[in-house]
């Protein structure tokens, strides 16, 4: 049974990275397939506002920035969307400049084109993801050979 904790655990860990690194490519690689082949629209920021998460007290508090924006397509169609950590300088009733393809309107982002910054924050993250799963695999790894020299009982 204890067998089954040093290894299911950091196995589920495991693929919990491993999903969270395929969300953050795919997510970095819309962005810049928006900014560099995506269509350019006037939109209007609708709302603006904060949320926050961490506890409090020992814990530290961050604050999330949200806009809602609303633009109208080429196509004549009205898409709004929500953007979360968008430029602090966009208030509610500004207009601003959206990029966005043409068959996801909804993917749209109020973010100035900056792709190297978008490379330097993805890499650093599956930095931090790939070491993560470094340390999960070598539990594995060890616990494989506690458990195979001592027959299944840890010393």
């Amino acid at each position: 049974m204890l067998e089954l904790l040093f290894y299911a655990v950091p196995g589920l860990m495991l693929a919990g990275l491993a999903y969270a690194a395929y969300r953050l490519i795919r997510r970095a690689r819309r962005i810049g397939r928006t900014w560099s082949h995506g269509l350019t629209a006037e939109a209007r920021c609708l709302r603006m506002y904060t949320t926050t998460s961490g506890g409090g007290g020992d814990t530290s508090v961050h604050t999330t920035l949200h806009h809602v924006y609303e633009f109208r397509a080429h196509d004549g169609r009205t898409v709004r969307f929500e953007e979360a950590n968008g430029p602090a300088t966009v208030l509610e009733g500004d207009f601003t400049t959206v990029r966005y393809l043409p068959d996801n309107p909804q993917g749209a982002t109020a973010r100035p084109p900056a792709p190297g910054r978008l490379v330097g924050e993805a890499g650093c993250a599956l930095v931090f993801l790939g070491v993560a799963g470094a340390i999960c695999a070598g539990i594995i790894v060890l616990a494989h050979e506690a458990f195979t020299v001592s027959d299944g009982l840890m010393p």
